[in-house]
Order: C-alpha cells, then sequence, then structure tokens
C-alpha cells in the first residue's frame, strides 16, 4: 500500500463583494487527508475523527469520496482509494470545510497516482463534490484551497480561474462562533433576482477590491469590501452583523464580513496586532449573545493545499 497525507486549508469565499467568483486561502486552520492506494477498485473512507460522527461515510455522500470517484471516473482508472479524514475545520462554518477534504483528497491522489495534473485540472472534480453537498458548483472555496492565495472565478462556462497577485502583506482574522449555518440554507434565503442598482454597486466594489490587492492600495480595500447582494440577506443568520462590522473597522481592520455562508465572521489588516485586537473585540460581541467563539489569525495562504 501507498500513502500520502495531505493538508488543505480553510478558505474565505465571497469576501464581502465577490459572492461565488472571489475566494482566498489562510494558514490556519486545516483539514488533513491520509489517501491510500490499495489492491482492488474502488474508494473507502476508512475512518473519520474530529467530525463527532457526523459526516458520512458512504463513498458518493463525502465530499472527499465524491471528488475522487468524479477523477477516477474522468481519468478511466480502476484502482482502489482509501481515505482516512482529519478535520480540524468545524462543519458548517463558513470556512470551507467540505471544500478542503475534497481539495486535500484529490491532490493526494493525483500524486500518489502520477497523474500530473495541474492543480486547475482539479478543481472540477471538487467542484463536483460542493455541488453534491450543498446543491452548487462553485469554486471560491475550492480553487483557492487547491492554488492557494487569492483568485477570482472569471468565469462558470466555461471555466476560468485567475490567481490574483495582491501588492501588500494582509492578515485574515476568523472569528468562528458557537453557530452552525448550512450552506444550502443560506443560498436559498438568497433573492433569486439582483436590482439593477445593486448590480452597478456590486460590481464596483469587486472591481475596486481587485485593484486595490493588485497595486496594493489598503485604502481602495477597504472602500471596496462591502456587499450589497448576499449579506444583507444573510445577517438573519448572524446576531448583530453589521455591528461587528462596525467594530472591526474601528479596530483598525481594512474591513469585516461574512466567510462563505457564515457563521463565520473574517476581517483584513494590515498588521497582525490589528487581526488580533479585531478578533477579541468580535469575540466579546459573541460573548454578549452567549455565542462561545474561536479565533484564527494568519496571513493569506500563498501555497494552498499541501503534502506533508
Amino acid at each position: 500500500m501507498k500513502s500520502v497525507r495531505v493538508s488543505a486549508p480553510a478558505t474565505v469565499s465571497n469576501v464581502c463583494c465577490g459572492f461565488d467568483v472571489l475566494g482566498f486561502a489562510v494558514d490556519a486552520p486545516a483539514d488533513e487527508v491520509i489517501v491510500s492506494v490499495a489492491d482492488g477498485e474502488g474508494v473507502e473512507i476508512t475512518n473519520i475523527s474530529g467530525d463527532q460522527g457526523r459526516l458520512p461515510r458512504e463513498a458518493t455522500r463525502n465530499t472527499a469520496s465524491a471528488a475522487v470517484l468524479s477523477l477516477l471516473a474522468a481519468q478511466r482508472l480502476t484502482v482502489k482509494v482509501e481515505l482516512e479524514l482529519i478535520k480540524n475545520l468545524p462543519l458548517g462554518s463558513g470556512m470551507g470545510s467540505s471544500g478542503a477534504s475534497a481539495a486535500a483528497a484529490l491532490v493526494g491522489v493525483n500524486q500518489l497516482l502520477n497523474l500530473n495534473l495541474s492543480r486547475h485540472e482539479l478543481i472540477p472534480h471538487a467542484m463536483y463534490a460542493e455541488n453534491m453537498a450543498c446543491g452548487a458548483s462553485h469554486a471560491d472555496n475550492v480553487a483557492p484551497a487547491l492554488l492557494g492565495g487569492f483568485v477570482a472565478i472569471r468565469s462558470y462556462n466555461p471555466l476560468d480561474v485567475i490567481s490574483i497577485p495582491i501588492g501588500l502583506t494582509l492578515y485574515c482574522t476568523l472569528v468562528h462562533p458557537a453557530l452552525e449555518v448550512r450552506t444550502a440554507d443560506a443560498r436559498q434565503a438568497l433573492n433569486p433576482v439582483v436590482p439593477l442598482k445593486d448590480m452597478v454597486a456590486q460590481n464596483g466594489n469587486m472591481a475596486g477590491l481587485i485593484v486595490g490587492l493588485t497595486q496594493g492600495d489598503a485604502d481602495l480595500i477597504s472602500r471596496s469590501l462591502h456587499d450589497v447582494v448576499a449579506e444583507p440577506v444573510r445577517a438573519k443568520f448572524l446576531p448583530g452583523l453589521f455591528e461587528m462590522k462596525t467594530i472591526a473597522r474601528n479596530a483598525g481592520a481594512l474591513g469585516a464580513g461574512i466567510s462563505g455562508s457564515g457563521p463565520t465572521i473574517f476581517a483584513l489588516s494590515r498588521d497582525e496586532k490589528t487581526a488580533w485586537r479585531t478578533g477579541q473585540l468580535l469575540q466579546q460581541h459573541f460573548s454578549t449573545h452567549h455565542l462561545p467563539s474561536e479565533c484564527y489569525v494568519s496571513v493569506i495562504n500563498p501555497q494552498g493545499t499541501k503534502v506533508l
């Protein structure tokens, strides 16, 4: 039996103004998957730790194994793949937990079977798993998890994923309260039609954010971290969302918003001290609602999924 251990990071998707098209990877937390190739055929999950027994073990229902099944079918391979999942990302957190497992499993299989596929070529199989998990083939978690850094999905059909160069150092704060928001529920709550004025405002913010990142313009990034499409609707899932956005800015952060579909709140800052201070104040806010929380601070992860 051949085995490899792979780590895939948490990710922040949407990034306020980039619903389904913007995302970035962080350093911590991260999921791990031990991928093994054995005699026989099929995909089997041999063990999952850290999920409190909640994740499905069936190969067609778990995102890690579903992604591998998609990859093996596309490559017309008949082999036996065994997966052991170590879940360090909380479930339903908005930090890309399902996408991280899929990314780690795909990178492991790609290496063990010497497929020599690029990370971009693995993205559709991770998207297949995301669709199985929440009913939408979005790539704004799995793409940064696989590629690292900050990415934009210019198009889904055909798929066109672009890495965005960043011209300044940014620290990300993630505060995860003891809540769970199902991605499928958060997506279902969204309005199917967006008013023209909101589309114009959202496009302007997204353009400003991307230009601010590439030019290293912190003020432009700060002005652009606003969402008029998803967050106003999803605020009902989080106690005091807009108050928390104000708290983060008053602490010195460039801006804050919902990470993915929530309930985790992310904030971007220019230095580590500000990032930690922002996290502490956001945790204090959650505590006033009798919600314990966890706080993580890291720079944007340029590598993404890695073989340990």
